[in-house]
């Protein structure tokens, strides 16, 4: 896939290795990162790495080489899996390296996908695969994710987070009735991890889509396509269609749930403040920051900030609310 002339390039990327000095990798990471202007979040464990980071291209091209050759790295990050997107827009505010327990975090410490995962199915043999109707397909991902989009006749955990997923494959599937299981994510570290804990549990023929959502939509023609709406993506563009190009959805700033269309709106919403999904749950006082929040990036905006250089959240969400706009005026609204 080329860039397009788009100025930034969105790498996301994980391996599955075992980084015993991952805390001091830290630093020179972060400092490699900032060297060349690359924001986003990296997370490092003594499992690997993970994360989603954005930059020109010549940047991230030259953070990607140092990763898998500098000796620090002792060779470990050869061949890491990488997804490319691209965007007019920088995506992130900040550059953080975190250091974490796992580096996706289902909760069972004693999976390794080194030692046992699923077989890897790559996007042009997926379309085949989840058109048996001997394989149960599931998607892996959040309610929130899979509600804007999702593979044809994939089954929803309906999972609030990761970490629910062990609870969801031991209650609801069976090794003696599900022999074939397809599995997916975005860009193909859960499936890792849960294709990795079926195994544990005894099924036998577990597969999962190599390099998740991100890399089929990048190779699977959209005429050819069994995918269906948008794909949540970690970053300010909400989502991106089968083009790898920032979708319709916008974010709640208060809860972070991908917004349509219909729940911009709704009575519901107040942008920075509320929406439908979580107007019943938040406190006075949580509006109330919510709402001097959203009063300052907007004092930001009036102070000229978007082009002297200020606030990169500022403008993120001034780019936020004037997509919002964009879409009222197109209803007529």
């Amino acid at each position: 896939m080329e860039d397009n002339g788009q100025q930034f390039t969105i790498v996301a990327l994980y391996r599955f290795v075992r980084l015993e000095d991952y805390s001091e990798l830290q630093q020179p990471l972060l400092r490699t990162m900032q060297t060349n202007d690359i924001r986003g979040t990296l997370l490092l464990a003594r499992e690997g790495i993970n994360g989603t980071i954005a930059g020109t291209t010549a940047a991230v091209e030259s953070l990607l080489e140092w990763m898998q050759r500098d000796s620090l790295w002792q060779g470990r990050l050869a061949g890491i899996d990488v997804k490319k997107s691209f965007s007019a827009a920088m995506p992130f505010a900040r550059c953080k390296v975190k250091l974490k327990k796992e580096i996706v975090t289902m909760g069972v410490t004693d999976i390794d996908p080194n030692e046992s995962v699923g077989t890897y199915v790559p996007p042009e043999d997926w379309n085949k695969l989840i058109s048996d109707p001997d394989v149960l397909t599931i998607d892996t991902r959040n309610d929130y994710e899979v509600k804007i989009g999702t593979f044809k006749g994939a089954v929803n955990p309906n999972t609030t987070t990761f970490r629910e997923f062990p609870d969801y494959a031991r209650r609801e599937l069976n090794p003696d009735k599900h022999k074939k299981i397809a599995m997916f994510c975005t860009g193909g570290i859960r499936c890792e991890k849960s294709t990795a804990y079926m195994k544990s549990l005894g099924f036998q023929e577990v597969y999962h889509l190599q390099g998740g959502i991100l890399k089929y939509l990048e190779e699977v023609p959209k005429e050819e396509s069994l995918w269906e709406g948008e794909c949540f993506v970690f970053d300010e563009r909400v989502a991106v269609d089968h083009d790898l190009q920032p979708g319709h959805y916008t974010q709640c700033h208060a809860c972070r749930m991908p917004l349509s269309d219909a729940d911009l709106q709704s009575e519901q919403y107040v942008a920075g403040e509320s929406c439908p999904y979580c107007c019943k749950h938040t406190t006075p006082e949580q509006r109330a920051r919510y709402r001097e929040r959203e009063k300052q990036v907007r004092l930001a905006e009036q102070r000229g900030e978007e082009h002297i250089g200020g606030s990169v959240e500022a403008i993120q969400k001034l780019r936020q609310r004037q997509k919002i706009s964009r879409k009222a005026a197109q209803r007529g609204g």
